[in-house]
C-alpha cells in the first residue's frame, strides 16, 4: 500500500512542477507602457499616451473657454515615449498630470510673430488667429497715415498732382516680420483681439490710457505740451478732433495717449506747395539823425514760390524733406528802415529776427515733447527742425550778435552758437559745413554755415534754438516770428 502512494505522490509534484514551469514562462513575455518625460525629468509610466493627452484636453476647459479653441495641448518639451517592462504597475494618467501641472504651463496651438528691429533687437507676438495679426497691423498702418489716405493709396484711387497737392508713393512697415504656428504655452501673452493688439502696437501697452478734463483757456497743444506729448500723439487719441486748431471746451474728456510704436509705419509722400516767402528787414544806419529817428523807406511785401519735394514720415512724424524743384511764382521784396544814431553791430534786436534758411522751408519737428527718432527716448525737444531747402544751402544768423562757439558734438553735429548781447542767444546745428569763427561778429542775415545732416540726424536739416537769459535756457523759437 505505501509504494502506490509514493508513485502517486511524485506524479503529483511531476504535474505541479510543470504547471508552475509552464505559468513562469507565460510572464517572460515584455509588457508595452508609455514613458512621461517633461524636459528629459521623467514624471511616470502610464498605460496609455492618449490617455495622457485626453486628460490634459479634458481638465482645461478654461483655457479652452479663454482662447476659444477647441484643445489644450502639452507643455512644450514633454514627451511620452513607448516602452517595454516586464513590471506590471504603471502610474495613474491623475497622478502624472498632476505633476505636469506643477512643473510647466500647458499649451494652446497658434502663431509666434517675431519682428525684427535694428541691431538684431526683436519682440515675439503671440496669437491664436493669424487674421487677428494681419487686421491689427492694418489697423496699426491706418492709425498713423488716416484711414481716408490709406484707403485712397491701396484703392489706387489718389489724385495725380496738377498744381499743387500731395500724393502717397509708398507705405509700408520698416520691420522684417515673420510668422510661425506652433504650441504656445498659455503663460505668453496670447491676443485673440485685433483691437487689443492693435493697441498694443500703437502704445506699447494694453492698459487704458489716461483721461483729462479741458480746463478754461486750454489748447490741444499746450494740454499736449504739459503732458509730455506730441500734438500728433494727441490727436492719434482723439480722433474725433481732426487738428491743433479744433475746438476744445472746459468740461471735455480727452485722452493722453503716450505711444510706444511696436512697429514703424513709413509713409513717401510726394508734395508740391505753395510757401509764402517771408520778406527781410534790413535797417541802414543815418549818422545825421537823432537816436529813434527812423524811417521806412522800402515797405516789404512777402514773395511766393511753389516747391516740390519728397517727404519720409514715419509714425505720423516728419523724418525728412529733401526738395525737387522750386518755382518763385513772385519775389519777395526786402523791407528797409533807415535809424538814426550810432549803430552797435554786436548787439541784436530783441523785437525782430530774420529766419535762419532760404524760403521753401518745412518745420519737421517743433518744439515739443516727442520720441527721439535716433535712440527712441521720450524727451523734450527744445528747437525746431527746418528742412526742405536742400542740402548745403546757406543758414542765416537770425540777429546781430558774436560768435561764441562754432565747433562738433556727436549729437549736433557742426554747430555754431551766437551771443546777441541783449539776453538772448541762439544755436544752430548739424551744418554741413561752418563758415565762422569764435569772437566773430556778425550780423542779421549774413552767412554762418551750410546745411548738412552731421551727428544725429534723420535727414538734411538745421536745429535752430532760441535762449534767453542764458545758454540752454531754451524757449519756442516760433513765439519770435
Amino acid at each position: 500500500m505505501k509504494k502506490p502512494s509514493r508513485i502517486i505522490l511524485v506524479i503529483l509534484i511531476g504535474l505541479l512542477t510543470f504547471w508552475l514551469g509552464f505559468n513562469y514562462k507565460q510572464s517572460e513575455q515584455p509588457n508595452e507602457y508609455y514613458q512621461v518625460y517633461l524636459n528629459d525629468k521623467v514624471l511616470g509610466v502610464v498605460k496609455s499616451k492618449k490617455a495622457v493627452e485626453d486628460y490634459i484636453n479634458k481638465k482645461n476647459e478654461f483655457i479652452k473657454n479663454k482662447y476659444n479653441v477647441e484643445e489644450v495641448y502639452a507643455p512644450t518639451g514633454l514627451e511620452i515615449k513607448k516602452i517595454e517592462s516586464y513590471q506590471s504597475k504603471y502610474d495613474k494618467v491623475k497622478d502624472v498630470y498632476k505633476k505636469i501641472e506643477k512643473e510647466s504651463d500647458f499649451t494652446v496651438k497658434g502663431y509666434r510673430i517675431t519682428i525684427k528691429g535694428d541691431e538684431d533687437d526683436s519682440k515675439n507676438i503671440y496669437v491664436i488667429d493669424e487674421e487677428v495679426y494681419r487686421k491689427a497691423v492694418e489697423n496699426t498702418i491706418r492709425t498713423f497715415t488716416g484711414t481716408e489716405d490709406y484707403e485712397v493709396y491701396y484703392n489706387g484711387t489718389q489724385i495725380e498732382i496738377e498744381t499743387t497737392g500731395s500724393y502717397i508713393e509708398n507705405i509700408y512697415v520698416k520691420e522684417d516680420m515673420t510668422i510661425k504656428e506652433m504650441q504656445i504655452p498659455v503663460s505668453e501673452k496670447i491676443y485673440i483681439d485685433e483691437e487689443e493688439l492693435t493697441k498694443y502696437l500703437v502704445f506699447g501697452t494694453t492698459e487704458e490710457q489716461k483721461n483729462y478734463t479741458v480746463l478754461l483757456g486750454d489748447t490741444i497743444s499746450t494740454i499736449a505740451f504739459n503732458n509730455k506729448i506730441s500734438v500728433n500723439e494727441f490727436l492719434l487719441s482723439n480722433s474725433n478732433l481732426k487738428s491743433e486748431n479744433s475746438l476744445l471746451y472746459p468740461g471735455q474728456q480727452v485722452v493722453i495717449g503716450v505711444t510706444d510704436p511696436q512697429l514703424n509705419v513709413v509713409v513717401e509722400i510726394k508734395e508740391v506747395v505753395d510757401m509764402v516767402s517771408k520778406f527781410q528787414t534790413y535797417d541802414r544806419i543815418d549818422e545825421n539823425r537823432l537816436i529813434g529817428d527812423n524811417q521806412i523807406i522800402q515797405y516789404g511785401e512777402d514773395g511766393l514760390i511753389r516747391v516740390t519735394q519728397n517727404k519720409v514720415v514715419v509714425n505720423g512724424e516728419i523724418l525728412s524733406v529733401v526738395p525737387v524743384n522750386r518755382v518763385v511764382l513772385k519775389e519777395a521784396i526786402d523791407q528797409i528802415v533807415i535809424k538814426g544814431g550810432k549803430y552797435i553791430n554786436n548787439v541784436g534786436s530783441t523785437s525782430s529776427w530774420g529766419w535762419p534758411t532760404n524760403p521753401g522751408w518745412t518745420i519737421t519737428s517743433y518744439f515739443a515733447y516727442r520720441i527721439n527718432p535716433i535712440n527712441g527716448a521720450r524727451e523734450l525737444h527744445d528747437a525746431i527742425d527746418i528742412a526742405g531747402t536742400g542740402y548745403r544751402s546757406n543758414i542765416y544768423a537770425a540777429n546781430n550778435g558774436t560768435v561764441i562757439e562754432a565747433s562738433y558734438t556727436n549729437v549736433n553735429g557742426n554747430y555754431v552758437i551766437i551771443n546777441h548781447n541783449n539776453g538772448y542767444y541762439t544755436y544752430y546745428g548739424h551744418m554741413d559745413e561752418i563758415l565762422v569763427k569764435p569772437g566773430q561778429i556778425v550780423s542779421r542775415g549774413s552767412v554762418i554755415g551750410l546745411m548738412g545732416e552731421t551727428g544725429w540726424a534723420t535727414g538734411v536739416h538745421v536745429h535752430y534754438a532760441i535762449w534767453k537769459g542764458c545758454k540752454w535756457c531754451a524757449v519756442n523759437p516760433l513765439w519770435y516770428y
